[in-house]
C-alpha cells in the first residue's frame, strides 16, 4: 500500500510523461508537492523503486520508467488532490500548524555504531532538519548510523544522526571520536586522566580505552532523525 504522497508523486510523474514523453525534474516534483527540499522527493522515489511501481535507469537524466500502477490509480476519475491544488478540510477541532523553519545538511556518508570505520570526509547527500534540532550557531553537519552498538541510547541501525561540529566535549556526550586519525566512530565520551573511553551502548560492545592524543573528537550529538 502506497502513502498519500507517494500517490501523488506517481500521478504526477504519469501525467508529466503522458504529456511529454519525458518525467518532471526533482525541482517540478517538489514544486508540485509542496516539499521543501529534493531529500523529500529523493525519499518518495526509492521508496517507489522499492514497491516496484518505478525502475530508475542508469547513465540517462530524467531516468524514471513507470513499471505498474497501482490499482485505485487505474479507476476512472482518480485524482490525487493535493496535486490538483485542491486543499482538504481540517479535521474537527485541529490545532492551528505552523510553518517549521528546516535547513538542508550535508550527509556526510556513514558512521560506525560498533567497530569503527575509516573516517568519512564526503558528502553523500543532502537532507532537511528542523532548525530546532541545531544547537547553536556552529556547523553542523548529518551521518547515517551502521551498527547497533548505540541501541539503549536510542540510536538504530540506518538512523540520521545530526553533528554539531566541535572540538571538545564532556563526560557523558556522545560523539563522533576519530580514533587515531583513520577510524571514526560514533560513542559515548569519557575521559579517565590522560586517557580517553570511548564507552557503547550495548553490553555486546566493550568500552575501548586510549590515549587521550589518539582521540580527536570532531562533534557531538545534537540530534537524530528516523525513517519508517
Amino acid at each position: 500500500m502506497l502513502t498519500r504522497k507517494q500517490l501523488e508523486l506517481l500521478d504526477f510523474i504519469k501525467t508529466r510523461m503522458d504529456a511529454d514523453g519525458v518525467p518532471p525534474s526533482f525541482d517540478e516534483m517538489k514544486e508540485a508537492l509542496d516539499l521543501r527540499s529534493k531529500s523529500g522527493i529523493h525519499r518518495l522515489i526509492t521508496a517507489l523503486e522499492e514497491r516496484g511501481f518505478i525502475r530508475r535507469l542508469a547513465h540517462r537524466a530524467r531516468a524514471l520508467e513507470i513499471v505498474k500502477l497501482p490499482e485505485a490509480m487505474e479507476k476512472p476519475g482518480f485524482k490525487p488532490r493535493v496535486i490538483e491544488g485542491a486543499k482538504a478540510e481540517a479535521p474537527r477541532n485541529a490545532l492551528p500548524v505552523e510553518a517549521v523553519h528546516a535547513l538542508e545538511l550535508p550527509v556526510m556518508g556513514r558512521i560506525a555504531a560498533g567497530v569503527p570505520i575509516e573516517a568519512i570526509a564526503e558528502v553523500s547527500h543532502h537532507i532537511a532538519v528542523p532548525g530546532s534540532m541545531l544547537s547553536g550557531r556552529g556547523h553542523h553537519y548529518a551521518l547515517e548510523v551502521k551498527g547497533d552498538s548505540m541501541i539503549e541510547a536510542g540510536i538504530n541501525d540506518g538512523d540520521i544522526v545530526v553533528i554539531r561540529e566541535q572540538s571538545t566535549a564532556e563526560n557523558g556526550d556522545i560523539v563522533v571520536a576519530l580514533v587515531e586519525d583513520h577510524e571514526a566512530t560514533l560513542k559515548r565520551f569519557r575521559r579517565r586522566g590522560s586517557m580517553i573511553a570511548l564507552e557503547a551502548a550495548n553490553p555486546a560492545y566493550e568500552t575501548r580505552v586510549f590515549p587521550d592524543h589518539a582521540v580527536r573528537v570532531q562533534g557531538r550529538l545534537v540530534g537524530l532523525i528516523r525513517t519508517y
